[in-house]
């Protein structure tokens, strides 16, 4: 038995700051949504998911690399984007803070580190290398 569908859940202190920054931000599509008395919520198709986990030390490394050693937590959402300036272009039109300009990483990707207004890290990336 697998997973059929990864869904990450975001409790937004600013539902629709955060519906702007994904949706037109991010251009991820809305497939189901509800808005009634006891609460709000949208699924946005993000494309494939894959679960990533790294070690402190690697986490770390990463932070460094992406975003000048600001930490990014327990939980960093990665986006697959095909122009890295542009995407982070709309995210902080949409809302974003910026926290480091793009980069080419080690491994061989165009990556910036980006935040939502509550603070969760984004990591835009555009694979120049595939790794296997």
């Amino acid at each position: 038995m697998s997973a059929e569908e990864l869904r990450v859940v975001i409790t937004a202190q600013d539902y629709a700051a955060a519906r702007r920054l994904f949706e037109q931000g991010l251009g991820l599509r809305v497939v189901d949504g509800w808005d009634d008395p006891d609460g709000r919520g949208l699924v946005l198709e993000a494309g494939r998911a894959t679960l990533e986990i790294v070690d402190e030390p690697q986490a770390r490394r990463i932070d460094q690399i992406e975003a000048g050693g600001e930490g990014s937590g327990t939980v960093r959402l990665a986006f697959r984007v095909t122009d890295t300036p542009a995407a982070g272009e709309r995210l902080h039109q949409a809302g974003a803070r910026v926290v480091a300009a793009p980069v080419e990483t080690p491994w061989g990707h165009h990556n910036q580190r980006l935040s939502t207004p509550d603070g969760l890290h984004l990591t835009l990336f555009h694979p120049h290398v595939e790794l296997p």
